[in-house]
């Protein structure tokens, strides 16, 4: 680290600004999602899995969604939703049962092996996740994440229903 502007390779593939201290809250925000993300990726991979797969089995960790409330969830058409739960039912993990008082409507569940793999990926995105917050003080961690719920609240309120 050194002067204002120059860069260090944080994790592979994501860059940091230097030094941190004058960094701005969207550069932040924009680094440690690089970070979330190569974490994400990196245990869907040792999952034999890619994201968009683990976060459906995480999403379904939840119970039953219909699949055009999944489709809003991840911003795609039924189409691209459709291919996604395609694959997954080829491996077992997911199914498609109809909606109870609905003949025409369907909804994605997990199958047990599916649900094994959610579990298991979540568990260990999870704890990979808590080594960016574990040096925190228990008192500064605390800030961070009411100040996370805050915001995350606060952007799925004001846009109403959609994204999970």
């Amino acid at each position: 680290m050194g002067k204002k502007g120059q860069t260090t390779e944080a994790a592979p593939g994501v860059m940091m600004a230097a030094p941190a201290a004058e960094m701005d809250v969207a550069t932040g925000l924009v680094q440690l999602t690089g970070l979330v993300q190569a974490i994400y990726t990196r245990v869907s991979e040792r999952h034999d899995l890619t994201p968009v797969q683990a976060k459906l089995l995480c999403v379904l960790l939840g119970g039953p969604r219909g699949m055009a409330d999944l489709a809003r969830c991840f911003g795609v058409e039924k189409a691209a939703l459709t291919g996604l739960m395609d694959r997954a039912e080829r491996r077992g993990l997911a199914q498609r049962t109809p909606v109870p008082g609905d003949r025409r409507a369907l909804q994605a569940t997990l199958t047990e092996e599916g649900r094994a793999a959610a579990t298991a990926f979540h568990a260990e995105v999870s704890a990979e996740l808590a080594h960016l917050t574990a040096p925190l003080a228990p008192a500064d961690s605390e800030q961070f994440r009411a100040t996370m719920a805050g915001i995350i609240q606060r952007c799925r309120a004001a846009a109403g229903p959609g994204p999970c």
